[in-house]
């Protein structure tokens, strides 16, 4: 009843090539599509572990995680996983969870944009019930200070490198404007930018997200650099005080932290980063993960079984 990298070599073993295949077509179309779905993986594991919780959408039995704050019309590539679904049941009825696309669509959608490649430990089952309020307060949250991240990593048993590789994701995908005020006009209700913002890259970032009149779902790139591609630009690009998010630029803000150590050892070392941050992953991956007879694999990732 353990993972196992080899779980579907005799129920599914293409697995990967249809999730592979499904990612690809819908990169066409969506090029943001990688990091969102590398992110929803995230977002499933920190409540309740990996279970594919958050696929649930609202029920008579079900108060879905898709509208807690940290979520709600911030998460998105839950049709792509639709597709990845369907396919999977096209090719191998009642097999793949819900919660292992997740997992495998997160690790091919890294390898697609030229990250890390690593053996997914597979064989989760998938949850039959959300939690709202645990999204709600276990997530982390982009303004979050260093202490606030280090605990909420550690109570999924994760520890310092996993926060820092883990945030290094943020080297592709976008984010919203909303997420970035605070530090551009208001940081900590100063009336002030946030001191640790790099002058000409904060003129950027008002530029994109005016403080009167500006549209606060206008997206940007989280590495300004290299916006799509998985690389180590995102912790250069904090030493230059251009991370983000106030959560990004925290692991190296705080003199003296562990975090600041590790970010340097990274932004220099680019396959130290690789290294880390395929471990960080099965490490997330591992976080009260369903197996043998518990829960269920969902013939729909959006509803339990019977529903």
């Amino acid at each position: 009843a353990q993972l196992d990298d080899k779980f579907y070599d005799g129920s599914c073993p293409g697995v990967h090539k249809v999730v592979r295949r499904v990612l690809r077509e819908a990169h066409k179309a969506d090029v943001r599509i990688y990091a969102s779905l590398t992110r929803l993986h995230f977002h499933d594991c920190f409540v309740q572990g990996c279970d594919g919780s958050i696929l649930l959408d609202n029920s008579t039995s079900i108060v879905s995680e898709k509208y807690a704050k940290p979520n709600n019309n911030s998460v998105r590539g839950f049709t792509v996983v639709d597709d990845v679904k369907a396919a999977l049941e096209k090719a191998c009825p009642g097999v793949v969870s819900c919660a292992d696309i997740l997992t495998i669509a997160a690790k091919v959608s890294v390898e697609l944009s030229g990250g890390p490649r690593w053996r997914v430990q597979l064989g989760r089952r998938d949850g039959t019930t959300a939690n709202l309020t645990a999204a709600n307060s276990l997530l982390p949250s982009p303004r979050n200070n260093l202490t606030m991240l280090q605990r909420k990593f550690a109570a999924v048993g994760l520890d310092d490198t996993d926060l820092v590789a883990l945030s290094g994701a943020h080297t592709f995908g976008r984010a919203q404007c909303q997420f970035v005020t605070d530090r551009l006009y208001n940081f900590s209700k100063t009336g002030m930018p946030d001191p640790t913002l790099d002058g000409s890259y904060r003129a950027q970032l008002a530029g994109s997200c005016p403080r009167r009149h500006g549209n606060r779902s206008a997206l940007n790139d989280l590495d300004t650099t290299t916006p799509d591609a998985f690389d180590k630009n995102y912790f250069t690009n904090l030493q230059g005080n251009r991370g983000f998010l106030q959560s990004d630029q925290e692991l190296l803000a705080v003199p003296g932290a562990t975090t600041a150590a590790i970010v340097g050892r990274f932004a220099s070392d680019e396959k130290a980063f690789f290294r880390s941050f395929a471990a960080a992953m099965i490490n997330m991956g591992n976080i009260k993960p369903l197996t043998g007879g518990q829960g269920e694999v969902r013939r729909n990732c959006r509803r339990v079984n019977g529903s």
